[in-house]
């Protein structure tokens, strides 16, 4: 077997794409898009007739009243996950508008508006994560939706602050990035060399799924954000791992063994009591990779997305 068969007998794998033909060549359990994959795929010829026919749509449903591009992307955000999900057996992630990180109500009423999009193209809530960033603002309204049925994924998660709170909230799954964390430690200690042996955002994951799975959380961890296939195959046996068509092409090409897989083989110890707001702000305060790149993620997140709205515009 490849090395990508072998992951698959461990881990599941969801594809982190907004392009179709990517995510059908590799057989995932699930997809994950966000405001940046989505822009990149409303530049693909494959969907400017879709483009086309929501702005149609959307035209005639506002007829008389100002059509915003906003609500156009969300159209599309939802457009493309309901065709992801034509060729994946599992669940789309669709993200909350990152502008939208620091209010937990808007972000709670977007999610509410994302679902309701999914079920006018007959996507059941079952079938979709909604993606927050994982500010405590984002964690507070995936503690509501979560109430209400509707899964999230929380997103930019780079501190341990963030993934406890996450589990105390009850979420569906968290998406620590192993990726950015190695960037900024690679960037901030040149002379460093790392290896998947030392790699701050591989044991980053390593570390909360061990806490996860000693507490019993039934929270997923998801390691996303690769940069190498070894930091991949350095999480086989992580609950899921998110990762791009390139990685997933060269794991296919490779016969190599994988490692050994994450296990935690003690028993679950009582939880601890739940973080608070001062506790996980001081924590994840002293965290400097973890405040600067979540406020760096959500930048360019919102970035993309006024991207987006801006190259949609031009169908209005």
């Amino acid at each position: 077997m490849n090395q990508l068969e072998q992951l698959k007998q461990r881990t599941i794998i969801v594809a982190d794409s907004g392009d179709i033909d990517s995510i059908i060549a590799y057989h995932p359990e699930d997809a994950t898009t966000n405001p940046s994959l989505v822009y990149k795929a409303a530049q693909l010829p494959q969907y400017q007739n879709l483009i086309k026919e929501i702005v149609a749509t959307l035209k005639s449903r506002y007829a008389g009243k100002e059509l915003l591009s906003s609500t156009v992307a969300d159209h599309l955000a939802v457009s493309i996950g309901a065709l992801i999900l034509k060729s994946v057996p599992g669940r789309i992630s669709t993200e909350v508008d990152a502008r939208l990180s620091f209010d937990t109500d808007a972000s709670i009423r977007k999610a509410r508006e994302l679902i309701a999009l999914y079920a006018e193209q007959g996507v059941g809530k079952e079938r979709v994560l909604i993606k927050l960033a994982a500010t405590w603002q984002g964690i507070r309204a995936a503690e509501v939706l979560e109430k209400e049925g509707i899964c999230c994924n929380l997103t930019l998660l780079f501190s341990f602050a963030q993934a406890r709170a996450c589990a105390d909230a009850g979420v569906f799954l968290i998406s620590p990035f192993v990726g950015r964390i190695y960037d900024w430690y690679k960037k901030n200690n040149p002379d460093t060399v790392y290896t998947v042996d030392n790699d701050p955002g591989v044991e980053s994951v390593r570390n909360i799924y061990r806490f996860y799975k000693m507490y019993g959380y039934q929270t997923v961890v998801m390691g996303a954000s690769f940069r190498t296939p070894e930091q991949v195959l350095a999480l086989n046996g992580c609950d899921r791992l998110t990762v791009s068509p390139g990685l997933l092409a060269q794991l296919q090409q490779c016969d190599a063994k994988v490692p050994a897989p994450l296990h935690y083989a003690g028993d679950v110890q009582p939880k601890p009591d739940a973080i608070n707001e001062a506790e996980f702000y001081w924590a994840h305060n002293q965290d400097a990779m973890a405040v600067e790149k979540l406020a760096e993620g959500i930048r360019l997140f919102a970035v993309d997305q006024n991207s987006l709205e801006t190259l949609l515009t031009q169908y209005l």
